[in-house]
């Protein structure tokens, strides 16, 4: 039994390792088969899911593809085709954000093994097409709502770095209903051809803020955009409307935006036409061409030594902005004019600014003149644009070496306006003639309901009547005037602030030569003219005094005084000036101080528009007997007024002479040998 079995036992060993072998060689044959087979019928589209959610997850935007394409080595060669980067949730889905034919990407695994970095020296669009949309309610879809980093200590991920970005037909169009722009932006590089540098291309036509737009930019190869030592070069030319811009020159490392050198060139036709591009409200200006240089350092951006005309006016200096992300931008302007035309700050004040004869000025511009200047409004009625006020903090300091204007006597002009928050500041205001000048303080603060509550208080100082009449070419003799203003009030144009406003007004002039000149000056040939023939004051009647002081209260112009002294007669007035209607119901009275019965004639009324009223005769005429009952007729005491007249002209003065020659009492003339004949 034991013999039989135990050449059974020495068998058994050698059975199983032979069939051992055997299996070990069958699943190996079976891994290499399986292998082949996964070689040859391996898809990288299998891997699409785990793509499109990483890649999702990265943009917070749902993203897809239809193929993936890997070819592995150390660098690995990525291709998708027709990526489509949705629109955000409950925005309208048709299009998309962004679609791509094929994106190609090269990554370098070895920076990522040894650095953790994402170095991509190629990538490459082809036809890639952006639909970058906003709604009227302010929703758009190209703001990505980026993941937040779940450590928030620890460092964030730098970003890729990429070599060279090549753009195949690439399109994108731009839609935003609330900036009133729809345009569309074609897209491609350049590859370098002999001494040309490889470069960008992106052209640009349709509407941006409801004006035509046209742009061109060139920049250098997207290879140098990483590299921080090596500036990238920028050629920018835009054409907004009427409005040209562009920018030449360099920026560092355009990735963060470290820094930029740049020359800027600005002109058109109205340099509040900038708004849309700068963020800063300018008022309404005559045409304009501005060069300087535009540089970037962190956070401040910064206009230097920047020169150009605006209208008949030179304008230098600098302007620094800190665009404070997420609030209002600050700007700091330090600006001068060697020469400037008054005529070219008038939208300022709201008025229509430049002359109808400044070359480069629009249709509308002329238009806008012409009818400002066949207006019978005193006070212009442009609105003030409270947002726009509001878009900026504004920080000016101007000065104006030599104001140039033969209808103003103004030398110089200083200026230091501030702006936050809305609130405008003057202060203070001032303009300089000759030794004189009329300094102001003006505050005008936004309120509710838009309208503006305005303060301005205004002292003329020792101001030459002669300068003041110089534009006139025919005014002779000389005299001061000294004075006060005060208006508080409110409103959101010029006219309706006048129209309701509170305060006064008190003038002196003194020792001003011929009243005919004077008048006619003023008031223009034919009016000034009737008003000497109805007041019956001769043309070689000197000036001695002239005080006025009128209040002001709810846009209604009172009378406290009005005294015009000269060598021949006194002319008093009364009556009212409504500012809210600018027109005027006043009654003006002559007084002679050498009587004679020709030299009484009755008030006369001033009625209408206040630009151009009518002169008719008053209600109370004076009959030729009665005048001589006004023989002892007592003039207006300017006595009471002698601490207006004082102010801003002195103690000693012609006003002086007068109120102490008041106090002789008036006494008719000896009557004629002929008259007592009879």
């Amino acid at each position: 039994m034991d013999q039989t079995s135990r050449p059974e036992t020495l068998i058994q060993p050698a059975t199983r390792a032979h069939w051992g072998r055997r299996g070990f060689a069958a699943f190996f044959l079976l891994l290499i088969i399986a292998l082949a087979l996964l070689i040859a019928f391996w898809n990288w589209d299998w891997f699409i899911p785990l793509v499109e959610r990483q890649a999702s997850t990265a943009l917070g935007r749902r993203v897809t593809l239809a193929h993936l394409h890997v070819r592995l080595g150390r660098d690995t060669a990525v291709t998708a085709d027709d990526v489509v980067i949705a629109n955000p949730d409950g925005f309208p889905q048709a299009p998309p954000l962004a679609r791509i034919g094929r994106l190609s990407v090269l990554a370098s695994v070895m920076d990522y093994i040894h650095h953790k970095t994402i170095v991509l020296p190629n990538v490459t669009l082809d036809h890639p097409d952006i639909a970058a949309t906003a709604l009227a309610d302010g929703r758009n879809n190209w703001t990505l709502k980026l993941p937040a980093q779940s450590n928030a200590s620890a460092k964030p991920s730098p970003p890729p770095q990429i070599g060279d970005l090549a753009i195949n037909d690439g399109t994108a169009h731009v839609i935003d209903p609330r900036m009133r722009s729809n345009f569309t932006a074609t897209i491609a590089t350049r590859a370098a051809s002999g001494d040309r540098p490889s470069a960008i291309v992106i052209t640009t036509k349709g509407t941006y803020a409801a004006q035509p737009v046209t742009g061109d930019f060139v920049g250098g190869a997207l290879l140098t955009l990483r590299e921080a030592s090596h500036p990238y070069p920028v050629n920018i030319h835009i054409a907004n409307g009427p409005t040209k811009v562009s920018l030449v020159g360099t920026v560092e490392n355009p990735l963060s935006f470290a820094g930029a050198r740049l020359k800027l060139t600005l002109s058109g036709p109205n340099m509040a036409l900038l708004y849309p591009l700068t963020g800063i409200a300018i008022p309404e200006t005559p045409p304009f061409s501005i060069s300087g240089n535009l540089d970037y350092r962190k956070p401040d951006i910064r206009f230097t030594d920047f020169e150009g005309r605006v209208g008949a006016s030179d304008l230098e200096g600098t302007i620094t902005a800190d665009p404070r992300a997420g609030g209002r931008p600050d700007v700091v302007m330090d600006l001068q004019s060697r020469r400037v035309d008054l005529a070219d700050l008038g939208g300022f004040v709201g008025a229509p600014a430049g002359k109808t004869s400044v070359a480069g000025e629009t249709t509308a511009q002329r238009q806008e003149m012409a009818k400002a200047k066949e207006s019978k409004n005193l006070f212009p009625d442009t609105k003030l644009n409270l947002p726009k006020i509001r878009a900026a903090d504004i920080h000016l300091r101007y000065h104006a070496a030599h104001i140039q204007n033969r209808y103003t006597p103004f030398d110089k002009l200083n200026v230091v306006l501030d702006i936050v928050d809305g609130r405008i500041d003057l202060h203070p205001l001032d303009f300089v003639i000759g030794d004189g000048d009329i300094a102001s303080t003006i505050t005008l603060d936004p309120g509710t309901n838009d309208l503006v509550h305005a303060k301005a208080d205004v002292k003329f100082r020792h101001l030459e009547l002669s300068r003041l009449m110089q534009a006139t070419h025919t005014f002779k003799g000389q005299g001061i005037i000294g004075g006060e203003a005060r208006i508080d009030t409110d409103g959101n144009s010029m006219a309706s602030m006048m129209g309701q406003g509170n305060g006064e007004l008190k003038l002196v002039l003194v020792s001003a030569g011929q009243v005919s000149a004077l008048l006619v000056d003023i008031a223009g040939l034919e009016f000034g003219n009737a008003l000497l023939s109805a007041l019956g004051i001769p043309n070689e009647a000197k000036i001695e005094c002239f005080v006025t002081d009128l209040p002001l209260k709810d846009g209604i112009v009172d009378t406290k005084a009005f005294v015009l002294d000269t060598s021949e007669a006194q002319v008093l007035g009364k009556g009212t000036i409504d500012l809210r209607r600018q027109t005027m119901d006043y009654t003006l009275t002559t007084r002679s101080k050498h009587f004679s019965i020709g030299s009484l004639p009755g008030p006369i009324d001033l009625t209408g528009p206040i630009t151009s009223p009518a002169i008719r005769p008053g209600a109370e005429v004076v009959a030729r007997a009665g005048a001589a009952a006004g023989l002892g007729v007592l003039l207006t005491p300017l006595g009471a007024l002698l601490p207006t007249i004082q102010f801003g002209v002195g103690n000693d003065n012609s006003c002086t002479v007068a109120e102490a020659a008041e106090r002789q009492p008036l006494r008719a003339p000896a009557p004629s040998r002929r008259h007592a004949h009879k």
